[in-house]
């Protein structure tokens, strides 16, 4: 039975890294793109997402909220220049890439799976780690294979060297974007090189995925178990395209539900919720708080590992080995021990995506590459003092012996 779809949006995640000293140029490029705007939360608009997270990860994540509306005329009103010197400080700025129109596009001609991407926007952590994120409904006639098919093939829309005719032809049908290769460039535009990124051993050709889909409560209800629909479920949470025949009945994914028509599945690969309208709150309250309260604990969680990954590979190099020390002793009094959310889902579901990405793993990693790093300057210095107090005691002993030898003459 063909699955009907009632409600379904895509997040496409793609991170990137700005080099060591040049975040506050990167701030700079994008307040000069008029297409582009800083993203200001304010308590009324967002009182959700404020109410969500904890004082202190908001203020880590969105750092507006603490700008009154005096204080943004005032920034407003700054040159450029000392906008981005002053941005650059913040833990993370959010911007809006405005487009004139929702970009529409198609895959497949003989198809014709529509889409449009409603919404872009790029995070930016002082650190220099960055996230494009790019919001995309499937269009019209919505079945549950279109949306698997269309997940599978985009998510690879960024890789080079592929041939587009075993890509199914994705063709952007809008002005701003005439086709796959306009739209490589936009993207290119916005993240830049990826050397930074390859560096921390980041896949830079695929956009993780993170997805919501509310299918027709007729496939999922109190008389339908989900048990009948659920290898449909492990495709869709595995980003398969509809035709996949392998087996993964077998394999284990993370699963997180606290709803009865509604279920999250977590990968390495991105995060999927699955959910039947059988719920009414499927397609009116939780579609928005995992497009905002949800995602961007998501994206946090991201940035942790890539940053983790990050001090890693600074700790090898002995030249920024004392500021990695410091970042990582700011990194776990600021964000590592602090936690997100009181909300009781929020919370497991940050836990749950702590796991999928093994950051404890990764974490004790990089502690253990301190503490080991902090014995051997810890033994360094000792050896620095005991060499220094024993020529202060030769260089006394010697000053003793020549004034007894100068007494003995008198």
């Amino acid at each position: 039975m063909e699955l009907k779809i009632n409600y379904q949006y895509t997040y496409f995640v793609h991170p990137f890294v700005i080099k060591d000293g040049k975040y506050q140029k990167y701030i700079l490029k994008m307040l000069k793109d008029k297409n582009c705007k800083l993203k200001i939360f304010q308590k009324e608009k967002d009182l959700k997402t404020y109410q969500y997270f904890l004082p202190k990860t908001r203020e880590f994540l969105f750092s507006s909220f603490s700008i009154g509306n005096s204080r943004l005329k005032k920034l407003e009103e700054l040159p450029i220049e000392t906008r981005a010197a002053l941005l650059s400080k913040y833990p993370c700025n959010i911007f809006e890439y405005t487009l004139k129109k929702d970009i529409q596009g198609k895959v497949d001609g003989k198809k014709g799976i529509f889409f449009t991407i409603p919404k872009v926007e790029v995070v930016c952590f002082q650190t220099g780690i960055c996230f494009l994120v790019i919001k995309t409904t499937v269009e019209n006639d919505i079945s549950f294979a279109n949306v698997l098919n269309f997940n599978y093939k985009f998510r690879d829309i960024k890789q080079t060297g592929i041939s587009f005719d075993t890509f199914d032809n994705i063709r952007l049908q809008t002005g701003s974007f005439s086709d796959v290769e306009t739209f490589r460039e936009f993207i290119s535009h916005i993240t830049g090189s990826n050397i930074e990124a390859m560096k921390l051993d980041i896949d830079t050709e695929r956009f993780l995925t993170y997805s919501y889909m509310c299918i027709d409560q007729e496939a999922w209800n109190s008389t339908n178990e989900f048990e009948k629909i659920k290898y449909q479920f492990i495709k869709y949470a595995n980003i398969l395209p509809a035709d996949n025949s392998r087996n993964y009945e077998g394999e284990k994914i993370t699963t997180v539900s606290r709803w009865k028509y509604a279920k999250i599945a977590m990968s390495k690969l991105g995060v999927i919720l699955f959910s039947s309208s059988a719920d009414m709150n499927n397609y009116t309250i939780l579609p928005d708080e995992f497009e905002n309260q949800y995602l961007y604990s998501y994206i946090l969680n991201l940035y942790k590992k890539i940053y983790l990954k990050k001090l890693e590979l600074e700790f090898k190099n002995p030249k920024q080995v004392k500021k990695a020390r410091k970042k990582f002793i700011d990194f776990t009094k600021n964000l590592w021990i602090q936690e997100i959310t009181e909300d009781e889902t929020g919370t497991m579901l940050n836990h749950k995506m702590q796991e999928t990405f093994e950051l404890e793993k990764l974490y004790e990693e990089v502690k253990n590459k301190y503490d080991v790093l902090y014995k051997e300057l810890n033994i360094e210095k000792n050896k620095k003092a005991t060499i220094i107090i024993a020529i202060i005691l030769v260089a006394s002993l010697i000053f003793n012996i020549l004034n007894f030898i100068a007494l003995m003459q008198k």
